[in-house]
């Protein structure tokens, strides 16, 4: 009635349910009760506590194994993703998910398929034999990618990613919003001259451009199609990008705000406007997008930015598939999109006036 008991080994000295069970005076069931998740209904409030007290003062912890067999679970997700070792996000995501596992007591079994598709199938079809809960599935930029072979025979949920035949349930940026929200930082501080710098023909570029018209458009401002430069996603691109649209130009006939696709596009930005002699913010506000790690904090002037929530798509992934782990149900294959929030520093500033 009580569940299968811990099997220890002779002279181990690991304290057992039943060693739990005689401190606090109670049922072996009612041990189990507690620590099966069986407790409410069937214990008193007080009861329960002075179990949890008694296992506290033994040191006792319930074998997972143990608790696995009885529940058919490991207490293991799978996390497989494309570019753990060289991503400057991938630690915010595994974070995010590794502790909001280990809140539910689930442990993360993480594997790097470096982009290849045989090694995804093949880590999910290894993850698979090991029985773990569940799956993520990760990327490091946002895309649409095939879902690996297997992750349908278990529950699965897409972080950072979109799935081609949408069949999966995705958590993933609000990248339109936070389009949206770059150009209001400008816009509350007057500027009506903007310009977008960076960026490739990916969803992220798309939405985040979007994004930005959209505010700008309900103040009744478009940007001149010079303006919209799309020069890739690193510092040199930035660079030439800016230096297309800055050099050269008066300052009443350039720029006063420019919004870029990620933060080390701002930081070629702010590199070619000190080659010009335009001050950041003095003569010309800068948005960066990301709030990369070591980098949008540490430029000169240091960068406001709209931050990539990678911590909270990681918690919002693992709450998704723990609850569906939790509850034996799919989740819907809907997306969902998190907020991207303000990081302000100190390279957006008013209108100049002269």
């Amino acid at each position: 009635m009580g569940g299968t008991e811990e099997k220890q080994p002779a002279g181990s000295g690991r304290p057992t349910s039943r060693d739990v069970a005689r401190l606090a005076g109670v049922s072996h069931t009612a041990v189990s009760f507690v620590f099966n998740g069986r407790a409410e209904g069937n214990l008193s409030p007080a009861t329960q506590e002075r179990i949890r007290q008694a296992a506290a003062q033994l040191g006792y912890r319930p074998d997972p194994v143990a608790r696995g067999l009885r529940r058919r679970r490991t207490a293991v997700i799978g996390l497989i993703t494309d570019e753990i070792a060289s991503s400057p996000f991938a630690g915010r995501l595994l974070r995010g998910a590794m502790e909001t596992a280990w809140g539910s007591e689930h442990l993360v079994l993480t594997v790097d398929s470096g982009g290849d598709r045989a090694k995804e199938d093949a880590a999910v079809a290894e993850l698979l034999d090991r029985r773990v809960d569940g799956i993520i599935y990760a990327a490091m930029s946002l895309r649409r990618v095939r879902v690996p072979e297997g992750l349908h025979r278990t529950h699965s949920v897409l972080a950072n990613c979109l799935p081609e035949d949408d069949s999966l349930p995705a958590v993933i940026p609000a990248e339109r919003a936070g389009g949206r929200t770059a150009a209001r930082l400008l816009l509350e501080e007057g500027h009506r001259r903007v310009a977008m710098i960076g960026g490739h023909d990916d969803i992220a570029s798309v939405e985040r451009l979007r994004g930005f018209r959209d505010a700008l458009r309900a103040e009744g401002i478009t940007v001149p199609k010079e303006w919209v430069v799309r020069s890739g996603g690193e510092i040199s691109g930035g660079y030439e990008g800016a230096l297309r649209i800055l050099d050269g130009a008066s300052a009443g006939r350039r720029p006063t705000g420019v919004f870029c696709y990620n933060d080390r596009v701002a930081a070629g930005v702010l590199h070619a406007a000190t080659r010009l002699g335009i001050a950041v913010p003095g003569d010309l506000s800068v948005v960066g997008y990301d709030d990369q790690e070591h980098m949008a904090a540490f430029l000169s002037p240091p960068l406001t930015t709209v931050a990539l929530p990678h911590r909270a798509m990681g918690e919002a992934a693992a709450r998704l598939l723990l609850d569906a782990i939790d509850t034996g149900r799919t989740p819907p294959a809907t997306v969902r999109r998190l907020a991207c929030p303000v990081i302000t520093r100190a390279s957006v500033g008013p209108v100049p006036t002269r």
